[in-house]
C-alpha cells in the first residue's frame, strides 16, 4: 500500500510543479522534499511519473522552478556526501534525487540555453578546502563541479556503496573527509588484492550512481559531430581531473569489476532464470563509463599541466586521469588478469551447451570491443603482451565470430566496424601474423565451410563470407579487410586448401571487367589480394602448396588482368553489363561447402530494431600509415609521395598503388555512413555510375602498376612442370600434383623479394569522431530500462527504425 501512496505523492508533486506559474522559494522545503523525502519510488517510477512532456513544458514555461529543483537535488547529494549517509531515510533521499537527476539531464543538454546552467555558481556553494588556493568569484563552484564530487564521494560510502571498516559499534561514522578510498575498491585484480565480499544492495546503489554519471556524461549526445578534436567533454574533463580525490580508486574499481566479472558464476545450469544478476548491471554500466571516459586524452597528450595538478610527476602523462591510469598499467599479471577478464567475457556469447538458454549470454560485447580497442591504444606495453602468446587468439576468435554472425544485420554495421579496425590494429603488429599459424581446433559454431587448418585459414574463410554474403554497406570495409590479410601474409606458413580457393574465387571476382571499371577505387582490391599472394610466394613458398595449386589452376585470372583491355569499347560494355545485372560479386565459382554444425545463418534485422547512425570511415590511406620491414624486423615509415615508377619497381618500392586517387583527401569525412556507400560507386545505383566516366588512360595509369611479376614468373616455371607430370602419369588425382608442388623450390628462380610492406593503423580525426559517435550510439540503445535518452534531440547521430 505504502508503495501506491508515495507514487501518488509524487505524481502529485510533479503536478504541481508543472502548474505552479509563480517561482517556488528555494526555502519551501514541504514542496521541494515531497520529490524525494516521502517517497519510495523506482527508478521505472520516476520515469513513468515525470513525463517528457511535462519536463519541457516546465523548462519553457517556469524556468526558475526547474533550476531549483536541479539546484536543490544536488544540494541533497551533497549533504549525502558529507554525512555520509548514517540513515536509511538519508540513503533513500539520495537514491531518488539521483534518479530525478538521471530524468531531468537530458532535456537540459537538449536546449541549448540550458546547457550551461550546471557550469554557473550556485551562490553560497564554497569550494571546500580551495578557498585559500584562490578566491575566484569567492570559491563558488559550479553545480556541475559540485554535483560529479559529490557522486564520487557516494561511490565510496560505507554501508551505502562499500563495505564498512568499522567493526562493532553501530553508531560510529566513518568520516567521509578522511576517507581513503583507495582502501575501499570494489575489487581485487589491477592494484588492489582483497576481494570485497559480494553485496547486491551496494552494487544497486553504485549502479544507479553510475546511471546518473552517465547522464551527466551525455552531453556529448546533443552535440553535432564535428572534427575539432580541441572541444572536451566538460563533465568528463572535470571528473576525470585531479579535482576528483577519487579518480584512482575509481578507475580501478570500474575496470576490476568488469574484468573480474563472470557471468557464467557457479555453472548451475538456468541460474540466471532464477536470480537476478545484480553484478551484470553494475559491471554493463562501469563498463560505458569507462569507454566514455577514457574517450578523450583531455587535450594535447603533452600539453604543460595546470599548476595545480602534476608537477610532482616526472612523466607528464595525459591529463585526463583515468587514460593516464590507464597507459601506466605495467605489471604482467595485471595485463594477465584484464586480458583472461575480457577473452572471458567476449567468448561468453558464443559458448554452446546441450541445454538450450541454460547459459547467461551477455549483451554487452560492444562497449567490451571499445574498451579492448582503448587498452591497446593508450598502453602499447598492453598491446605487445597481447601479442606476446597466443593469448590473442581468444580475442581473435570471437571477434570473427561476431564479424560472421552480424554480416546480414543493418542494425550491426557499427560492430563490424569496431571488429575490423581492432583487426587492422592488431594486423600492423609481426607476432599477430606468427600467432595465426596456430592450429584452429575449437568448434565454435559459425555458418562457414568446414575445414581443418589454422587460425589464419578461419580469418581467411570468414573474411571472404563477408565480402560475399554481407550486406551492401559492408563495402566499405572490404579494403581494410583485404588490408589485414596484405598485413600478415609475409607470417601465413600454410593455408589450408579451403581458404586458398577462397583468396583466388576473391581476386576472380575483383577482376572482372565491369567491378574494374564501374568505380575509381575497385582495382585498389585487385592490388591488395596481388601483394598478399606476392608475400606469401616469396616469404613462405615451402609450406603453400595449396595456395601455389590453386594460382595454376585458376592461370587464366591472372592472365586476363595481364592482357586487361583498356579501349573505350571494352570499358563501356563492361559498364553495361554492370547496369544490367548489379550484384556486386558472383556467389556462383564459390565452391559453398557444408557449414558447421550447430551454426545458424547470419540474418537481417529484425523489423522495427532501432538502430543509429555513424559518420563514415575516412578512406583505407587515411586509416593507415606504410612502413616497411627492414632487414633486421625493424618498420621503416615510407614517405607518402608518389613517385612515377617503372611496373618493375612498383611492387618493390611501397607504391602498391592503393593510395587515394579519387580526390577524396579534400572531401569532409563526415558523411554519413550510407551516403558514403552511396557515394563509393560500388554501390549498384545508375546515378552513381552515370557520374565515373573512366577512360583508356586511366585504367592503363594502374594496369602497368600490376605486381603481377612474380605470379607470371611462377606459373611459367611450374605449369609445364605439372603439365607434364599429369600427361607422363595421367594424373587426375589432387593430392599427388600437391605432393610434387609441397617437394619443388623456386630458389633462384623468382625475382627478388621485395621489401615487406605493413599498413599501420593510424589515428585521425575522421576515426575519433567515429568512435565518438558509434560509442554514444550503442549506450543510447543499451539503456532501455530506463530509457534515459529516448525520444530526446539527440544530435550526435539518427536514429533509425529498421
Amino acid at each position: 500500500m505504502g508503495n501506491t501512496d508515495s507514487k501518488l505523492n509524487f505524481r502529485k508533486a510533479v503536478i504541481q510543479l508543472t502548474t505552479k506559474t509563480q517561482p517556488v522559494e528555494a526555502t519551501d522545503d514541504a514542496f521541494w522534499d515531497q520529490f524525494w523525502a516521502d517517497t519510495a519510488t523506482t527508478v521505472q517510477d520516476v520515469f513513468a511519473l515525470l513525463p517528457a512532456a511535462e519536463i519541457r513544458a516546465v523548462r519553457e514555461e517556469s524556468p526558475s522552478n526547474l533550476a531549483t529543483l536541479c539546484y536543490k537535488a544536488v544540494e541533497k547529494l551533497v549533504q549525502g556526501a558529507e554525512s555520509g549517509c548514517p540513515t536509511e531515510k538519508e540513503k533513500q533521499i539520495v537514491l531518488n534525487c539521483t534518479r530525478m537527476l538521471s530524468r531531468i539531464l537530458p532535456y537540459i543538454f537538449e536546449d541549448q540555453d540550458w546547457r550551461g546552467f550546471f557550469w554557473s555558481t550556485v551562490p553560497g556553494a564554497g569550494r571546500a578546502g580551495m578557498d585559500d588556493m584562490e578566491d575566484e568569484d569567492e570559491g563558488a563552484r559550479p553545480l556541475a563541479e559540485s554535483l560529479l564530487l559529490a557522486v564520487a564521494d557516494l561511490l565510496f560510502c560505507p554501508d551505502f556503496t562499500v563495505q564498512s571498516h568499522k567493526k562493532g559499534r553501530p553508531d560510529s561514522v566513518e568520516d567521509m573527509q578522511s576517507l581513503d578510498s583507495c582502501e575501499y575498491i570494489w575489487e581485487a585484480g589491477v592494484g588492489f588484492a582483497q576481494s570485497p565480499p559480494l553485496n547486491y544492495i551496494h552494487d544497486i546503489n553504485r549502479t544507479e550512481l553510475l546511471r546518473l554519471l552517465l547522464t551527466c556524461f551525455s552531453e556529448a549526445m546533443y552535440l553535432p559531430p564535428t572534427s575539432d578534436n580541441s572541444i572536451l567533454n566538460p563533465w568528463v574533463t572535470f571528473f576525470c581531473s585531479t579535482e576528483n580525490r577519487h579518480a584512482l580508486p575509481l578507475f580501478t574499481s570500474l575496470l576490476n569489476v568488469v574484468c573480474a566479472y563472470d557471468p557464467i558464476g557457479y555453472g548451475i545450469p538456468y541460474n540466471h532464470l532464477l536470480f537476478s544478476d545484480y553484478r551484470e548491471q553494475l559491471v554493463e554500466q562501469a563498463v560505458q563509463i569507462l569507454i566514455v571516459t577514457l574517450e578523450h586524452e583531455g587535450g594535447q597528450p603533452y600539453r604543460p599541466p595546470s599548476p595545480s595538478s602534476m608537477v610532482d610527476q616526472d612523466s607528464i602523462g595525459p591529463n585526463n586521469l583515468f587514460v593516464n591510469y590507464l597507459s601506466r598499467i605495467h605489471r604482467e599479471e595485471d595485463y594477465d588478469f584484464v586480458l583472461k577478464g575480457l577473452a572471458r567475457l567476449l567468448t561468453n556469447p558464443l559458448t554452446q551447451t546441450y541445454l538450450p538458454n541454460s547459459t547467461k549470454k551477455i549483451q554487452f560485447h560492444q562497449e567490451l570491443l571499445v574498451l579492448f580497442w582503448k587498452l591497446c591504444d593508450f598502453n602499447k606495453k598492453f598491446l605487445f603482451f597481447v601479442l606476446k602468446s597466443s593469448d590473442v587468439l581468444d580475442i581473435l576468435v570471437p571477434i570473427l565470430y561476431y564479424l560472421n554472425d552480424a554480416r546480414a544485420d543493418q542494425s550491426r554495421v557499427g560492430l563490424m566496424h569496431i571488429s575490423v579496425f581492432i583487426l587492422l590494429l592488431l594486423s600492423g603488429e609481426r607476432n599477430f601474423g606468427v600467432r595465426l599459424n596456430k592450429p584452429y581446433s575449437l568448434h565454435v559454431p559459425m555458418d562457414i565451410p568446414v575445414f581443418t587448418g589454422t587460425h589464419a585459414d578461419l580469418l581467411i574463410v570468414v573474411f571472404h563470407k563477408i565480402i560475399t554474403s554481407g550486406h551492401q554497406r559492408l563495402q566499405p570495409l572490404y579494403d581494410c579487410l583485404l588490408t589485414i590479410v596484405v598485413n600478415v601474409s609475409p607470417y601465413l606458413k600454410s593455408l589450408s586448401m579451403v581458404a586458398a580457393n577462397k583468396l583466388l574465387h576473391l581476386l576472380e571476382a575483383f577482376s572482372t571487367t565491369w567491378f574494374l571499371f564501374s568505380a575509381p577505387q575497385n582495382h585498389h582490391l585487385v592490388f591488395f589480394l596481388l601483394e598478399a599472394f606476392n608475400n606469401i610466394i616469396q616469404y613462405q613458398f615451402d609450406g603453400n602448396c595449396n595456395l601455389v595449386y590453386a594460382i595454376i589452376r585458376k592461370r587464366n585470372v591472372f592472365h586476363q588482368l595481364a592482357n586487361l583491355p583498356s579501349d573505350p569499347t571494352t570499358i563501356q560494355k563492361a559498364l553495361q553489363r554492370k547496369r544490367k545485372s548489379p550484384d556486386v560479386i558472383s556467389r556462383t565459382s564459390s565452391q559453398e561447402t557444408v557449414s558447421m554444425e550447430g551454426s545458424r545463418p547470419a540474418v537481417p534485422a529484425e523489423p522495427g530494431t532501432l538502430k543509429a547512425s555513424l559518420v563514415a570511415m575516412p578512406g583505407i590511406d587515411k586509416l593507415t600509415e606504410k612502413s616497411q620491414v627492414s632487414e633486421d624486423g625493424t618498420l621503416v615509415a615510407v614517405p607518402q609521395t608518389e613517385s612515377p615508377q617503372t611496373p618493375e619497381h612498383s611492387a618493390a618500392a611501397g607504391t602498391s598503388d592503393t593510395e587515394s586517387i579519387s580526390g577524396r583527401d579534400n572531401e569532409d569525412v563526415f558523411y554519413t555512413e550510407a551516403e558514403m556507400a552511396r557515394r563509393r560507386l560500388s554501390s549498384s545505383s545508375s546515378s552513381a555510375i552515370s557520374h565515373w566516366n573512366p577512360k583508356p588512360d586511366w585504367v592503363l595509369s594502374w594496369k602497368s602498376k600490376l605486381p603481377l611479376q612474380t605470379i607470371m614468373r611462377l606459373l611459367q616455371v611450374l605449369v609445364p612442370q605439372v603439365e607434364k607430370i599429369c600427361i607422363d602419369k595421367g594424373l587426375t588425382d589432387e593430392s599427388e600434383i600437391l605432393k610434387f608442388l609441397q617437394h619443388g623450390t623456386l630458389v633462384g628462380l623468382l625475382p627478388v623479394p621485395h621489401p615487406i610492406l605493413i599498413r599501420k593503423y593510424q589515428a585521425n580525426a575522421g576515426t575519433a569522431m567515429w568512435f565518438c559517435t558509434y560509442m554514444w550510439g550503442v549506450i543510447y540503445l543499451r539503456n532501455v530500462d530506463p530509457p534515459i535518452w529516448y525520444d530526446t534531440d539527440v544530435r550526435l547521430f539518427e536514429i533509425q527504425r529498421m
